[in-house]
């Protein structure tokens, strides 16, 4: 008989173990990283010099959508992080763009700006920043509801937007302030800065950094993935004449934004880290004993690609050097946390277009679409059909914005003027496809290039004519890029995950960067944020 009790007081130890263990299951830390302006192409093109510990764990170790894309237009940096978090697009978020015109105030307004709020650290003109435009819960949000509050949630970026809006509506968020280096927040978070903020702005970080001469990690000659350094397509910074190597920053600091240089630098990349384990000491987050989430969004490649281009030299070695960052993180991970006890997704906010004239240059399709010429072919045919007046009130993030009270006052039917001005902008040299605002209303695109414009479109936000250029074809200056289309090129993105719950794999199918949100929610067992349109991904949840 005591053999019996032993037995079954075993079994039943056993099975209390487990079920504790089962309770137990959960990451420590969800660690959220979104890479601005990255292709899907990067971690092909540069693998080859990448280290074990950084890419190679999502590559090797992890598991891979290798068809990842944005599924809305246009691909700008509010829209992409708002949508990463969010699990849904700007239809219905409401982050259409990183600024766009405001019917209401007539003016443009900042995806991130918040004119209740004020600086919390840093200055003050960098200080009204909050998520309240954005209008669903994100993932973050979610994984504290789903905990009393008692979860915690920080966002990081050297980009306000890249920081708030990850850390949704109940996080903490902190960016960088390029007026004098310090790590800031604003009063709809924190009333003071945080010591360990206090304490890490103490350490002059930026100072360090600006103090060193950005060189090729590797002989400058051995960067075969990418075009002559010398070129005339990038746009060198004030005080060089020609865009190459090496960067001496403490001579280009003065003329290149002072504190913000080192944002155009991967050397952003490594302050945002240090400031990222700064955050995980200090809040001591996967260390509580429920699951956090640390989103941190790394700025530095989107000003490097703006200014050089993806086939540059300095992406290359900005890839690399981003590379050993975050090897450099996940080993702080490791024995921070535990291996296997947290788990990473990446991804990025939109890819980016090639420069222009480059492919012009190789005889490719591509274009300099004029915006000034082009405003003005409107406004002239407005005026002559329609009568003198100030019809075309805005153009931006290619929308026309019409004025609705003239077309009132002259008795012209509203919905027959946006249709009419779409037509005439096919006119316009550069544009491929025009629609009235009244069509992505009334009418459910359901494939191409109209689906993606209207995954963006918000009914009271968007504007009232919505233009798409020809593929290659960008507004902006003759040397350097930009990114904003529906084109493979601007929505093809990393969609990756690593750790705790992570099976080794790979699969080529077709991925929304939406369904980023679901993923997590299912895996963590919390519901989907609340204007979630994306699905799970299957591959990764069963």
């Amino acid at each position: 008989m005591r053999k019996v009790f032993a037995v079954v007081f075993a079994l039943l130890t056993i099975s209390l173990s487990a079920l504790s263990q089962q309770k137990a299951e959960k990451p420590k830390l969800v660690v959220g990283i979104i890479v601005d302006q990255m292709r899907q192409e990067y971690l092909y093109r540069f693998s080859d010099r990448f280290v074990e510990g950084g890419f190679k764990r999502f590559i090797d170790q992890g598991f891979m959508m290798t068809n990842g894309h944005y599924n809305y237009i246009p691909t700008y940096t509010g829209p992409g992080h708002a949508s990463v978090y969010t699990g849904t697009t700007p239809a219905t978020h409401g982050i259409i763009a990183n600024s766009w015109y405001h019917k209401q105030l007539g003016r443009s307004v900042y995806c991130a700006e918040d004119s209740t709020v004020t600086n919390v650290g840093g200055t003050p003109e960098n200080g009204k920043i909050s998520p309240r435009n954005m209008l669903s819960t994100t993932i973050s949000d979610e994984m504290r509801f789903a905990t009393a509050m008692r979860s915690k949630t920080v966002g990081i970026a050297i980009k306000d937007r890249g920081a708030s809006l990850p850390a949704g509506h109940t996080g903490d968020a902190y960016w960088y302030d390029d007026a004098n280096g310090d790590w800031m927040t604003s009063t709809f978070y924190h009333e003071t800065l945080p010591e360990w903020v206090a304490g890490f702005n103490a350490k002059k970080r930026p100072d360090y950094y600006l103090g060193l001469t950005w060189e090729t990690l590797f002989p400058i000659d051995t960067y075969v993935n990418s075009i002559a350094d010398d070129n005339d397509f990038e746009g060198p910074f004030v005080g060089k004449d020609r865009p190459t190597f090496p960067y001496i920053l403490d001579s280009l600091r003065a003329n290149n934004g002072g504190y913000g240089l080192v944002a155009s630098t991967p050397f952003g990349n490594s302050l945002t880290v240090d400031f990222a384990m700064a955050a995980i000491e200090g809040e001591k987050l996967g260390q509580r004993g429920v699951t956090d989430m640390l989103a941190v969004s790394f700025s530095s490649p989107d000003y490097i690609g703006h200014r050089f281009g993806p086939s540059s030299v300095e992406i290359e070695d900005n890839y690399l050097r981003l590379d050993r960052d975050l090897a450099n993180f996940f080993e702080y991970l490791d024995n921070k946390i535990g291996k296997g006890q947290y788990l990473v997704f990446i991804s990025a906010d939109h890819a980016v277009a090639e420069v222009p004239n480059y492919l012009i240059s190789q005889k490719a399709p591509a274009g300099n679409f004029n915006t000034t010429v082009a405003i003005g072919q409107l406004r002239g045919y407005t005026q002559a059909k329609y009568g003198e007046g100030n019809w075309i009130l805005n153009y931006s993030n290619e929308q026309i914005f019409l004025n609705k009270d003239l077309a009132r006052d002259k008795g012209v039917d509203f919905d027959m003027l946006q249709r009419d001005i779409a037509d005439f902008s096919l006119r316009i040299k550069g544009v491929k496809e025009a629609y009235a605002a009244v069509d992505m209303k009334t009418t459910e695109f359901t494939q191409g290039r109209a689906s993606s414009l209207q995954m963006g479109f918000n009914h009271k936000a968007s504007g009232d004519v919505l233009l798409i250029l020809e593929s290659g074809w960008l507004a902006g200056g003759l040397r350097g890029t930009t990114h904003g289309s529906g084109f493979s090129y601007d929505t093809h993105v990393p969609v990756a995950f690593y750790g705790w719950g992570i099976k080794h794999g790979k699969s080529a199918a077709y991925t929304s960067i939406t369904d980023i949100a679901p993923t997590i929610a299912v895996m963590l067992g919390v519901k989907f944020p609340s204007g979630t349109t994306g699905q799970p991904i299957t591959e990764i949840t069963d």
